[in-house]
């Protein structure tokens, strides 16, 4: 797993970690911009992308890390070599599980603005049941999986926590009160799971299927170019086979006795 750290006020170095050796660390969700506009691997190790809209939010997190004492932060558009097929099939498939193990997941909602002074809820919280956080499909696993995740608007500005939010949420996303406050999953009927993610939408129209992987805690290989449908059978038949082997594996055999 790979985790940025500030070097200083304006760059970024990325250090390499694995198994047991993962330090604690802030993690971001956020929305994608134009593919252009974001910090990319190659960025952040040649030492630029700071002129890149997607900079931003970076900072936003380093910094942010920083107050809550955590060195290491990892976000998805740069702490990933896209360019490696097998490593960005490796990272979807781990992604929950890196959300899960965060100390502190920050949603950056670039579409929500407060005014300057402490926010006031009834000045964003028309914007915020608006965001297109809440209709992306890898958000999704990143509002469900974390322990906590915090809110904040574009300037930085702590809207609130999942806990404190919890109702407006739940009647945003359709998503069980239950969930968000930390029951496992498996106590959730795989059609309700999938009534969660029904109105969201990838820019790449397989990732609807690829951002339930750890919804239903599952894994399968990326197949970009198999299209939706395919990508959905696909899933489903991965749900089957591990329905099938927790059945089994609950089921004992008492000793025969003679």
């Amino acid at each position: 797993m790979r985790l940025l750290h500030r070097k200083n006020d304006e760059e970024f170095s990325i250090a390499e970690f694995s198994g047991k050796n993962i330090p604690p660390y802030a993690i971001l969700s956020h929305t994608w911009g134009a593919d252009n506009e974001e910090v990319t691997f190659r960025d952040v190790v040649e030492g630029s992308g700071s002129s890149k809209a997607g900079y931003q939010k970076i900072r936003f997190c380093g910094e942010q890390a920083a107050r809550d004492d955590l060195r290491y932060f990892w976000v998805d558009t740069c702490c990933i070599d896209k360019s490696s097929s097998a490593e960005l099939a490796e990272a979807i498939n781990s992604m929950f599980r890196w959300y899960k193990d965060s100390d502190k997941c920050y949603a950056y909602l670039s579409d929500v603005s407060v005014s300057d002074g402490e926010p006031s809820r009834l000045a964003w919280e028309s914007a915020f049941q608006k965001s297109r956080w809440f209709t992306r499909a890898w958000t999704l696993q990143e509002l469900i999986a974390p322990k906590s995740i915090e809110f904040f608007s574009a300037e930085g500005r702590r809207l609130g926590d999942k806990k404190s939010l919890q109702q407006k949420i739940g009647d945003i996303t359709g998503v069980s009160l239950q969930a968000l406050q930390g029951t496992p999953l498996f106590h959730f009927s795989i059609d309700e799971r999938m009534s969660w993610a029904a109105k969201r939408e990838a820019k790449r129209e397989e990732d609807e299927a690829y951002s339930l992987l750890g919804v239903f805690d599952v894994q399968m290989p990326l197949l970009y170019g198999e299209k939706k449908a395919k990508a959905f059978i696909r899933l489903q038949e991965e749900i089957d086979k591990s329905l099938k082997s927790k059945l089994f594996s609950s089921i004992s055999i008492s000793p025969l006795v003679a």
